[in-house]
């Protein structure tokens, strides 16, 4: 009887303990002061008070399932992994004692087939030193961030001051050109002083008989036209009067070393009149041979020139400057820390195509047959109030095929090196991409924490 007595006690004992650890199970600490033992239980949703007994009972009686954290009866219903040692999460209630061990620690598969090894600990040192090498990572992006930082500022002054020396040079360039322009016309105007009367043009004489031109050439007379004769009267207009080589000659007069007036009617006189290569060699004692050796019109044809030149340099500034006040009107961050991402761009290859990003300027794709496709030019910054430099945007790209233009925006995370990470596109001619920058690092206000117990 005493013995009995001695079973019985132990039996309710250890049912106690069951139900008490049967009621707690699957409970946050946060949640833990709506489970405290006592005759009725409030959903917590408040939408049903139920007898205690009924918490945890495998039957799902609140609306919003929190009569069963420790069971998968409730659809909505959410268990909670303490996982010592690691992260403690919830994870859905149909996932209780389905086979599947869900918690690090176990604790979902408490009464199911599969008894599950903890994995806490591990997980925990694992993340712990993946959260130390982040942090190592950080702490170099910070330096190298200071560095670009520098980096930007001395490239910003040195494009402020070669603007500045530009400007000077375009000022200089522009007085020099109105004076080479006053010279210019003076000269224009000497030299049409100078022209002989009734001429205008001082355009090359051909004359009108094939015969009379055929007896000019003809030096010996002796009623044929040679290579020689051909080299000594005619040269090349394009090349300022320079002399026929043998081959020229010879190919003038069809590829014989001398022809009559018959063949000279065909073969030289022809190319004289119709093309425009050629032109007879002018006398130097001529009225146009003596007009050219004037210093009046020698001067004219001086200032034609350089004024060609002083408005090739003139117009080159000009660009340049134009370049420099562009570069010098975006905005590189608020530090200038991606100043150096200017004249910079990075590629990543995905399958086929090669996507290239030159930041501050444009985005393209190359696919493997050589086809390229503008997939944007530099918008904006397009980051949150709070970021505004976590993110670009690039607008304005080719058109899609019934579709909208391409556009792409490029996240920007913390590394230690400059490189392109990624490439989506989440919707047709819209891509994502990522880009580590060691620009893009940022302090760290507050790390999470790592449970370190073991």
């Amino acid at each position: 009887m005493k013995m009995q007595y001695h079973i019985i006690i132990v039996v309710i004992i250890w049912s106690t303990v069951l139900v008490d650890s049967r009621k707690i199970r699957g409970i946050s600490l946060t949640y833990r002061r709506f489970y405290k033992e006592k005759k009725s239980f409030l959903c917590i949703d408040g939408s049903k008070i139920i007898p205690f007994e009924q918490v945890n009972d495998d039957y799902c009686d609140c609306l919003d399932g929190s009569d069963e954290p420790g069971t998968s009866a409730c659809t909505n219903g959410r268990f909670y992994c303490i996982n010592l040692g690691f992260r403690p999460h919830f994870i859905p209630s149909s996932r209780v004692n389905d086979g599947i061990c869900d918690c690090c620690d176990g604790s979902d598969e408490y009464n199911s087939r599969m008894r599950c090894r903890s994995t806490c600990r591990d997980l925990g040192q694992r993340e712990r030193a993946e959260a130390e090498d982040q942090i190592r990572a950080l702490n170099q992006g910070l330096l190298l961030r200071q560095q670009l930082i520098a980096e930007g500022v001395s490239i910003w002054r040195e494009k402020q001051s070669q603007l500045r020396d530009l400007q000077r040079v375009y000022e200089q360039l522009r007085s020099k050109l109105e004076a080479h322009r006053k010279r210019k016309r003076k000269a224009e105007g000497l030299m049409g002083l100078l022209k002989p009367p009734g001429d205008d043009s001082r355009k090359e004489q051909v004359p009108e008989s094939p015969a009379e031109f055929f007896r000019e050439l003809d030096c010996d007379k002796d009623g044929s036209i040679t290579v020689d004769e051909v080299q000594a009267n005619v040269v090349n207009r394009g090349e300022e009067g320079r002399g026929l080589t043998e081959q020229e000659a010879l190919a003038l007069l069809g590829g014989s070393r001398q022809a009559d007036l018959s063949h000279f009617q065909e073969t030289l006189w022809q190319s004289l009149r119709n093309d425009g290569r050629f032109k007879i060699k002018e006398d130097p004692g001529s009225e146009a041979g003596a007009l050219d050796e004037d210093p009046n019109i020698k001067a004219a044809g001086n200032s034609s020139a350089d004024l060609k030149k002083m408005e090739e340099a003139y117009d080159t500034v000009r660009m340049e400057i134009r370049d420099l006040e562009e570069t010098l009107s975006t905005d590189y961050g608020a530090d200038k820390e991606f100043m150096y991402l200017q004249s910079q761009c990075v590629e990543l290859t995905v399958y086929e195509y090669t996507y290239v990003l030159c930041p501050f300027n444009q985005v393209t794709q190359k696919s493997s047959t050589g086809t390229e496709i503008l997939l944007g030019k530099w918008g904006s910054w397009a980051g949150h109030a709070e970021g505004l430099y976590s993110k670009m945007l690039f607008d304005r790209g080719e058109p899609c095929w019934q579709g909208p233009t391409r556009s792409t925006q490029v996240a920007l995370t913390c590394g230690t090196v400059t490189a392109l990470r990624g490439v989506k596109e989440p919707s047709k001619c819209s891509y994502d991409m990522e880009l580590r920058t060691p620009a893009a690092c940022r302090p760290l206000q507050r790390k999470r924490k790592v449970h370190s117990e073991l």
